[in-house]
């Protein structure tokens, strides 16, 4: 029996340790492709971080996690570099502005979206159309979502409006009847 046992513990440990891992961020459902144990602790730290319930994603996201990678996403996929993830609690605003890209892809509709370019200012909400990266609309939500669910001082994200505005205004769209807002309160300064 202790035989069966230690073989079907191992069996565990190899399926585990083979190919994308898969884990509940707050909320959220991410598996993971490449990184180390640690660079994959700071992804559940930021998300977790959060004030954002990223289980209204409702689907697994994939993070790839890789050294020199510029950090960026599309449907259902982020992309972060490795030495960013190494430098802890400051990489992890940029991962929370990559997820936020996902509540664009996966939840807002075109009203929510000229909704929120009007509250965060700025050119198109993404595209061909030439802007800087900062006018674009889509950057502007996913920095402000980043910094508005996350205040802290440690945060490298930078709200384009007020956060307290643009969370009633995200919930609204989003048609939440609970206030996310409500869970994390402003801290003092």
């Amino acid at each position: 029996m202790l035989r069966r046992f230690s073989l079907l513990v191992l069996v565990v440990l190899a399926v585990s340790a083979a190919g994308a891992t898969a884990a509940r961020a707050a909320g959220g459902d991410v598996a993971f492709a490449g990184g180390t144990a640690r660079q994959q602790s700071q992804v559940r730290a930021a998300l977790t971080a959060s004030a954002f319930d990223w289980g209204l994603l409702g689907r697994r996201i994939t993070v790839h996690i890789a050294p020199g990678t510029d950090s960026y996403a599309s449907p259902g996929q982020v992309w972060l570099d490795a030495d960013l993830l190494d430098a802890g609690r400051f990489s992890w605003g940029v991962v929370q502005h990559e997820f936020a890209h996902q509540v664009d892809f996966l939840l807002l509709d075109d009203g929510s979206r000229a909704t929120l370019t009007a509250l965060l200012g700025g050119g198109p909400w993404c595209g061909e159309e030439r802007a800087t990266h900062d006018e674009f609309g889509c950057e502007r939500f996913a920095e402000t979502l980043a910094a508005a669910y996350w205040r802290s001082p440690d945060n490298v994200a930078h709200a384009f409006a007020a956060p307290a505005a643009f969370r009633a205004t995200l919930e609204h769209a989003l048609g939440l009847e609970r206030s996310l807002a409500s869970a994390t309160p402003e801290p003092r300064r």
